[in-house]
């Protein structure tokens, strides 16, 4: 079949691929990876996916690199956080090898829809999990699905890379303490929807949350993290309600290699009037630079941005990370996987 894809138009959302694997666990085992074309599941209506929230996801991406080869980033990390989020919500865990297994596969399988070196598309590989067994009272599954479906994706910034301004709203929560926040569950993502909605109403990219118990602390940014610039150290939240992303802890990484001080701890809001830079990070944008954070209760502006543009730090890692995942520079990490 001829496929013609404008590859630099790309938007970030859904494109149909050929192919998804899916394995599942019965009998007290992981079955036989299957490869499937339908982009359909045939689910019981009584699933403790539908009605319990037995559900959990992870995103990374591989990437068309320099020297054409294809590279996964940091692929066992994703199995490895996917495990946790199944421990989270008593579901069962997927094998770290069976992970990358069906992450491989799906990607050699679906070769052709890999965007080109340079066009600053990608394919976002998407793991999803959930219980299949019927359950009217409250319990979890015996049965799960696992499934690795796959689609090429554009740039996350359309317009470049450049500032977007977020705010702070603190009539609402992301997740409870001691609830699901560190873990990859659609239900923090429904929980955000409603704040989400309201802040892009009102002009802005997201919201960052404050930590649920006091609303003193910074917390997650969205569906992203959140670190600063403070007196030259990487700053970023430390808190049992955020997801550790693994962009996050790459980002860390590389700070650390730039002779930059990092701090994971608790962060005051009012610390932001003293930050030069700040940025929401992720697999979909790695760092999102943030110009102005606006305080709707207090009114207050932390204005991060002097002259408009990405901070340099932010701009440096940025670069860097995106060099590794493009085969650019050394991966002196193995963050890297390459497929063959």
């Amino acid at each position: 079949m001829d496929m013609q894809i404008d590859w630099a138009n790309l938007p970030f959302g859904y494109f149909p691929t050929d192919y998804n694997i899916r394995c599942e666990f019965r009998d007290g085992k992981w079955g036989p990876i299957e490869v499937s074309q339908s982009d359909t599941i045939n689910i019981h209506m009584a699933a403790t996916s539908l009605h319990y929230g037995q559900e959990l996801f992870e995103g990374l991406k591989a990437f068309r690199g320099v020297d054409g080869k294809i590279r996964i980033f940091r692929l066992e990390e994703n199995a490895k956080r996917l495990i946790e989020s199944a421990k989270g919500i008593l579901m069962e865990p997927v094998p770290i090898e069976l992970f990358k297994e069906m992450c491989i596969k799906a990607v050699k399988l679906n070769e052709r829809f890999i965007p080109p070196y340079g066009s600053g598309a990608s394919l976002y590989i998407r793991p999803l999990e959930i219980g299949l067994s019927p359950r009217i009272g409250v319990k979890e599954a015996d049965e799960y699905l696992f499934i690795i479906m796959v689609t090429p994706v554009g740039p996350y910034f359309k317009g470049g890379f450049k500032n977007t301004n977020i705010c702070i709203m603190r009539d609402f929560d992301r997740v409870a303490p001691h609830g699901t926040g560190r873990w990859k569950v659609g239900g923090n993502y429904a929980a955000s929807l409603g704040a989400g909605h309201k802040a892009h109403e009102m002009g802005y990219s997201a919201v960052l949350y404050l930590d649920p118990k006091e609303k003193k602390y910074l917390d997650e940014c969205g569906p992203a993290n959140f670190y600063a610039i403070k007196d030259g150290k990487y700053i970023t939240p430390k808190s049992d309600s955020i997801l550790p992303s693994i962009t996050n802890m790459s980002l860390m990484t590389l700070a650390r290699d730039m002779g930059i001080e990092v701090e994971q701890r608790h962060i005051a809001v009012e610390e932001l009037a003293d930050c030069s830079e700040a940025a929401a990070c992720g697999t979909a944008a790695v760092c999102s630079p943030i110009g102005e954070i606006d305080d709707i209760d207090t009114g207050t502006k932390y204005i991060l941005s002097k002259d408009g543009k990405p901070g340099p730090v932010t701009t440096k890692l940025y670069n860097a990370l995106n060099a590794i995942r493009l085969g650019e520079t050394p991966d002196i990490y193995g963050w890297n996987t390459i497929v063959e």
